[in-house]
């Protein structure tokens, strides 16, 4: 167990580094949040035209709401962690990887719910956005991050059980 906690925080403190760092931010950070209120804005605009994405903006061309998506916003944070945790416990680097993908797409796949609630509910009341952005999306991105863990423990189980049973009958 402690060697998991120093290998997790040695991982979580590099990479939280490397995010920080300007390069990271300019060529990787920054053009991946821009996807990502891209990606949120085409999944609104067939059910409501007055959606528009610029930069890392999203915003209703009738009333002139808009978002911005921020770092802590943009579920790179997230990611890190679930990369650290993933990384730490050990495994084959095949089950890793694919832990770390799988689970990158359940974080930004919530991630983009999250985008899109916020902006209707920040142009419906902003103080329930302010709530909800706060308080409720980040417990439940950090949940959705140990969910994929335990999940991915729970693989690591039963295909280390697989194989043993596999070895033994054999």
């Amino acid at each position: 167990m402690t060697r998991f906690v120093l290998i997790f925080l040695a991982i979580l403190i590099s990479l939280f580094t490397l995010e920080m760092l300007v390069p990271v931010q300019e060529h990787v950070i920054v053009p991946f949040t821009a996807l990502l209120a891209k990606l949120s804005a085409a999944i609104i605009l067939p059910f409501d035209d007055t959606v528009l994405a610029y930069g890392k903006v999203l915003q209703f061309r009738d009333t002139g709401f808009a978002v911005s998506i921020e770092a802590g916003c943009n579920g790179v944070e997230a990611t890190i962690v679930l990369i650290a945790a993933v990384v730490a416990f050990p495994a084959s680097w095949k089950a890793r990887a694919l832990a770390i993908g799988l689970g990158f797409i359940a974080i930004q796949v919530l991630n983009i719910a999250r985008i899109i609630s916020l902006f209707y509910l920040g142009n419906w009341n902003m103080d329930f956005f302010s709530w909800i952005h706060l308080y409720l999306w980040p417990a439940l991105i950090m949940l959705d991050v140990l969910i994929v863990f335990i999940v991915y423990l729970r693989y690591l189980t039963n295909s280390e059980g697989m194989e043993t049973a596999e070895a033994v009958s054999g």
